[in-house]
């Protein structure tokens, strides 16, 4: 298709679809791939490190451990390495998400919800959930930080001081192009990225027009702020990148940041092979053992750690085999017939995610063009797309899931309502929110969250909502960033080690979250968006709710909207390991090491005590570069 069919869209989208071929950056040549074991004949008996899952933590470690061609590290994974155009694409990045990949697990009926299950999805792969599901690099705010390292004490490194260096030592940052950048006012600060990292966060050749009206619109709301970077630990409106490779214009994941191209001798994986437990021996983990499929036969298999045994399964697989391996609450293992090596009640709960729901409201005088709409009904423009894809791989092909996004505090999404809401979380009995027979360790956590939480809700730097820009005539999904609902990860007592564990979000079992009879924080989310819909420029494009319906205003009414509509999951399950004391609950300490045992760390999602306000994978390959540094402090 020529330029002229271009140009009819006006001047800005002949320059923003100019086809200019992406630019080059500093790349090291591709080199042989590591060890890559058959099948648990070929793996040693014993390794200094063996890690439980080859997923964003788990290959990140791996790498780490292994660059002094001197420590041996077996990472072990239950899915299979896989290649599929569905996962290296970085148009419409969830593609990949699904059955295929991913873990099949459907969550117990949700009580406020109208008793609906949901999906529970978790990678199953060489690479994780980041090769199905992560396509955002954001990291949240600094007070999100903050709040882990308080749990310890001022002094913790798990602050945002402490953590931002291995932010940035997890990401190489690319910078947009530039002409893109000039045209659409991406602002961006390269002091906040490294660009020593094999995952990369990229930019697309293209981003819709409609996102500078959106973004401009935010302006008319008092309060909101629009920091330089996106990566500045602020709240407010901004641009971020892409997990993708921009010089082949592919997703960018733990498999081609730490795994392709790697060629030592001291590392092996291997796939196939589900992890049933962790071996103890008076009070130290000494190893794994696991099984895998060969034929109609099933082989199991034992292999030493030398040095430490690393859990990086995620947040629903992690507490599982440390509740097979006798670490966890002493109730739920009695129930299920297991022996309690170490009775660590916080095993399994302090379960979370992000909750999200669709809130429609269409703009009947959105005339921009091109927007996401003419990908789907205008066969001229879809098929000057495809052809500029293949040509250079450039144009609307070259985007994820978008680039611009609100994250903003309680005190801009509901300035009359929050301090009422802050105090209702602050005055609650907090253990009345939990589950009846929760441990009073585990209460006392809770509770200190939900004060900490009390004070985040007064705070402008704490993003509580979230809602992805879309370029087009319409609104998109709205994430809840710290929902105070918990869920519990627990084995099922009835055959655990035949079974997935048995999920329960326990979603909006906080009042404070959503209740009928009085002001919350989902329902002020939805009166936010009609804000912004309604009442800046946006309303001259005449803003039409589709749903719920415009009529629907009440709190009883947005409360039944949302127990319908709601889905608990954004796909970041987190917190059931949580890092905090152990008297409040705490499964690991400051190093991630295991309470009670010796030679057995966490180091994925599941250690996060407090979701941050962002999505979860930036914030997971920071965690696992910060603990492979205090690894190596402890050889």
């Amino acid at each position: 298709m020529s330029l002229a069919y271009i140009t009819k869209f006006g001047v800005f989208a002949s320059l923003l679809f100019t086809g200019t071929k992406p630019f080059t950056y500093a790349r090291h040549d591709p080199k042989p791939q590591l060890r890559f074991l058959n099948g648990p004949s070929q793996v040693r008996s014993s390794y200094d490190y063996v890690i439980v899952g080859a997923g964003t933590a788990g290959l990140t470690i791996a790498d780490r451990l292994t660059t002094d061609g001197k420590s041996t590290v077996l990472v072990v994974e239950n899915g299979d390495i896989v290649d599929s155009p569905r996962i290296r694409q970085v148009y419409s990045g969830t593609a990949a998400m699904g059955p295929t990949w991913s873990y099949q697990i459907n969550s117990v009926p949700q009580v406020n919800l109208k008793n609906r299950s949901t999906a529970v999805l978790a990678g199953n792969l060489v690479g994780g959930s980041s090769a199905i599901n992560a396509m955002m690099t954001v990291r949240g705010t600094s007070e999100d930080y903050d709040r882990w390292g308080g749990f310890f004490g001022n002094d913790s490194s798990w602050s945002w001081d402490g953590l931002l260096p291995y932010m940035k030592k997890a990401l190489n940052f690319v910078p947009p192009d530039p002409a893109v950048a000039e045209l659409m006012n991406i602002t961006y600060d390269a002091s906040y990225w490294g660009n020593n990292s094999g995952v990369y966060a990229g930019w697309p050749f293209f981003q819709w027009p409609g996102l500078t009206t959106q973004i401009e619109a935010f302006k008319d709301i008092p309060g909101v702020e629009f920091p330089p970077d996106s990566g500045a630990g602020k709240a407010g409106v901004y641009w971020f990148p892409t997990f993708m490779d921009p010089k082949q214009v592919q997703r960018s994941y733990a498999r081609t940041g730490h795994f392709d191209g790697i060629n030592r001798t001291n590392h092996d994986i291997v796939t196939k092979s589900h992890v049933t437990k962790v071996l103890l021996n008076d009070g130290t983990a000494t190893g794994v053992n696991f099984w895998q499929k060969i034929g109609n036969a099933t082989i199991q298999k034992t292999v030493k750690a030398n040095r430490e045994v690393i859990l990086s399964a995620g947040a629903i697989h992690s507490p599982q085999i440390l509740q097979l391996s006798g670490i966890g609450p002493r109730k739920l293992l009695q129930s299920a017939g297991l022996n309690t090596s170490v009775d660590l009640p916080g095993v399994g709960q302090n379960f979370q995610d992000h909750p999200m729901v669709f809130m429609s409201i269409l703009l009947a005088n959105f005339t921009t063009h091109p927007s996401p709409l003419d990908m789907f009904g205008n066969p001229n423009f879809t098929d000057w797309a495809q052809e500029l894809w293949r040509t250079n791989k450039t144009g609307p092909y070259s985007m994820g899931l978008g680039n611009a996004a609100a994250w903003l505090g309680m005190p801009v999404i509901s300035p009359e309502r929050f301090e009422s809401i802050a105090s209702k979380l602050e005055n609650q009995d907090h253990g009345a929110q939990l589950p009846a027979d929760t441990d009073e360790t585990v209460i006392a956590g809770y509770s200190a969250q939900m004060k900490n939480m009390a004070a985040s809700i007064r705070s402008t730097n704490t993003a509580f909502y979230n809602h992805v820009l879309s370029g087009g005539g319409s609104s998109g999904s709205l994430i809840d960033l710290h929902p105070l609902s918990r869920g519990t990860v627990n084995i099922n007592t009835t055959d655990p080690f035949n079974t997935e564990p048995i999920v329960d979000y326990r979603a909006l079992s906080n009042p404070v979250d959503l209740d009928i009879v009085s002001e919350t924080i989902m329902v002020e989310f939805l009166r936010f968006t009609k804000r912004y819909f309604f009442e800046t420029r946006l309303k001259e494009l005449i803003p039409r709710q589709v749903q719920p319906p415009d009529y629907v205003n009440e709190p009883e009414d947005l409360a039944g909207f949302l127990a319908e509509n709601l889905s608990p999951s954004e796909f970041h399950p987190s917190g059931t390991c949580a890092m905090m004391p152990r008297e409040l609950g705490g499964v690991v300490d400051e190093s991630l090491k295991v309470y009670g045992v010796k030679n057995l760390r966490v180091v994925d999602a599941s250690i996060m005590p407090t979701l941050p306000g962002a999505n979860t994978c930036q914030t997971v390959y920071a965690i696992a570069e910060k603990v492979a540094d205090l690894i190596e402090a402890d050889r």
